[in-house]
């Protein structure tokens, strides 16, 4: 059985279709990649896949679970980092890590994880005064200190310098070697061509390829997997394909079915349980739900703030 499962996923906001029958699987122990262009719907599909988002059309399946209905279940099984990460400006990078630890009977070792992300140096020091590729890494080492057994990794090198870039690469090829399950968003092709197993690429909200990253450059010509993506994507001027209206201004997605921004939220069987962000594995543990980022003064490490995202 699949590890992930997406089954004609549909996700629309108002009269915008963000996502449109959206299929593919992710095995066990593989490092799945989502590329295209800006609002193509990556990022939303990754957080229907995460249950942060309720999908108007078609299934997704998590470990043989349903990422809304089962929730509870799921929360210590999978880390999520998303695009957007905010924390309290006076928390410093110690005590995030080890607040989000603390919610794991056995997390991995928070020093031994800074180091891994070259954070080390920078333990005690305030959020607020962090670089951006550093929030970024504290951001990753909070979707994983749980040692999740699936990750889903949005964005994962924006604003990281080359050296940042290849150790967060290092980090996946060693979740990998794990046996962690990835499900990896990108708009890097060399980090889609080191990394990903697969690729799936995105455009205007449907699946228009699905391959290796080596079958792809193959079968739509030139040397790189840039070039594959480039002839794949012929809605490369901003628009969706389908409608004329700009994809990067950002969506207005004021139809109540936004992104979980709270403890309280309404489950597919329309009980009230508690909002999803990352969790951990079940041999193991992850990152923490929202539930648990109240005790933080409602730190939120990956389900960002209000009700804006990007056309994505």
């Amino acid at each position: 059985m699949p590890v992930i499962e997406v089954t004609n996923l549909h996700k629309r906001y108002g009269s915008q279709v963000a996502v449109r029958d959206v299929s593919f699987t992710v095995t066990a122990g593989e490092v799945f990649g989502v590329l295209g262009t800006n609002g193509a719907g990556k990022t939303t599909t990754v957080e229907c896949v995460a249950g942060l988002r309720v999908p108007n059309g078609g299934g997704v399946s998590v470990l043989g679970l349903d990422p809304r209905a089962d929730a509870a279940r799921l929360r210590p099984r999978v880390g999520v980092q998303l695009q957007e990460a905010q924390l309290p400006d006076r928390i410093r990078v110690h005590e995030a890590l080890d607040l989000y630890a603390s919610f794991y009977p056995r997390p991995l070792d928070p020093d031994v994880l800074l180091d891994e992300l070259g954070l080390l140096a920078q333990r005690g020091v305030a959020w607020r005064k962090l670089s951006g590729g550093q929030k970024q890494r504290l951001s990753i080492a909070l979707a994983l200190v749980g040692d999740p057994e699936v990750a889903l990794l949005d964005e994962l090198s924006t604003g990281l310098d080359p050296h940042g870039r290849r150790e967060v690469w290092a980090v996946v090829e060693r979740l990998r070697d794990r046996g962690v399950t990835i499900l990896l968003v990108t708009h890097l092709m060399a980090e889609a061509e080191r990394l990903c197993d697969r690729v799936a690429v995105i455009d205007a909200g449907r699946v228009v390829a699905l391959d290796t990253p080596a079958a792809l450059t193959r079968r739509y010509g030139g040397d790189t997997l840039e070039d594959a993506f480039l002839a794949l994507t012929d809605s490369i001027d901003g628009t969706d394909g389908t409608d004329g209206t700009d994809r990067t201004d950002g969506i207005d997605r004021t139809d109540g079915t936004d992104r979980t921004d709270g403890p309280d939220t309404v489950g597919a069987d329309g009980t009230s349980r508690t909002g999803v962000v990352p969790a951990r594995r079940a041999r193991h543990h992850g990152t923490a739900g929202t539930d648990h980022t109240e005790r933080a003064g409602r730190s939120r490490q990956a389900a960002g703030t209000g009700e804006r995202e990007d056309a994505r």
